[in-house]
């Protein structure tokens, strides 16, 4: 294989993973969908299943138990083998509970990407928890509007093409 396109593949499997935690942060079933190929499986703790299933799962226990979370991916190893990928990507999560502690979960996905149709894309996921904890409820130090705030749907200004800010200038006193 080519090194032009192993680097092709590994930056396509790159943007799957972020594709995936994008969708969870924001809500976004379709967005999440991205990620994996139809008939993919999860090993996601409590939910073993398909991840057609998954997605509504997910994203209704984030809803129900926290109002802000965060998915970061880190550190990612993908060894190719033809149109077959085993990649290994460390996590981190912050989830603000609702009555306000955070959640701090760590982990590894160990994932089976597949090239189907030049797609590469989820087949298989396993998902592994390494460490938990829980940070201080953050008190936020400055005005509640001084900043922007997301929201889990396509209102969310990151979804805005082209982007435009639309509020007016404010200048440091």
């Amino acid at each position: 294989m080519n090194q032009l396109q192993r680097m092709l593949d590994k930056e396509a499997i790159r943007e799957a993973s972020l594709l995936y935690t994008r969708g969870i942060d924001r809500h976004d079933d379709e967005l999440m969908a991205r990620a994996y190929h139809p008939g993919a499986k999860d090993d996601h703790g409590e939910y073993i299943g398909d991840a057609a299933g998954f997605i509504p799962y997910a994203r209704k226990v984030h809803a129900e138990n926290w109002d802000i979370h965060q998915h970061f991916i880190t550190n990612q190893t993908i060894d190719l083998d033809g149109d077959t990928a085993h990649v290994v990507t460390y996590f981190l999560a912050t989830l603000r509970r609702k009555n306000g502690p955070i959640d701090l979960v760590g982990g590894r996905y160990a994932d089976r990407f597949e090239k189907r149709d030049g797609r590469w894309a989820i087949a298989e996921r396993a998902c592994m928890i390494e460490f938990t904890g829980e940070l201080a409820a953050a008190q936020m130090a400055v005005p509640p509007d001084l900043f922007l705030h997301g929201t889990w749907d396509k209102n969310d200004i990151s979804y805005q093409r082209p982007l435009k800010t639309s509020r007016p200038p404010r200048r440091p006193n």
